[in-house]
Order: C-alpha cells, then sequence, then structure tokens
C-alpha cells in the first residue's frame, strides 16, 4: 500500500494584533453586559474575587519572570 505524502502547509505570520490577542482572559475582563445573565450580590463578588486573583496571578508570574531574566 501506498501512503499519500502531502506537503505541510506552510506557516501563517501573525500580525502585532494577533500576538497580543487576550483571549478568554481578556473576554472575561472587558466583555459587555448580557441582559440574558442573572445578576445578584453573590456572582458579582464571586467575578470580582476572580478578576482580582487572575490579576495577582499575572503580576506573580510576570515577577518570576524578571527576577530569573535580571
Amino acid at each position: 500500500m501506498e501512503k499519500e505524502t502531502q506537503a505541510p502547509e506552510p506557516k501563517k505570520k501573525l500580525t502585532i494584533k494577533e500576538f497580543f490577542k487576550l483571549g478568554e482572559v481578556g473576554g472575561y475582563f472587558f466583555r459587555g453586559k448580557d441582559e440574558n445573565r442573572p445578576s445578584n450580590i453573590n456572582l458579582k463578588m464571586m467575578h470580582g474575587v476572580n478578576k482580582i486573583s487572575i490579576v495577582m496571578f499575572l503580576l506573580g508570574v510576570l515577577y518570576i519572570i524578571l527576577r530569573r531574566v535580571l
């Protein structure tokens, strides 16, 4: 049996906008209000704590990277 060999696809060059795309994390911080989503004080507090923990984690990772480099 012969195997078909396909040429690998050429790699697409990333643009600056795509390189700095935040994806899910950016969507979590900068999403708009959704009228269909329920809202109460417990959910607001939960999302507030989640945002704080994400920021603290990213700052910690940045600190570790800078400490290793410098």
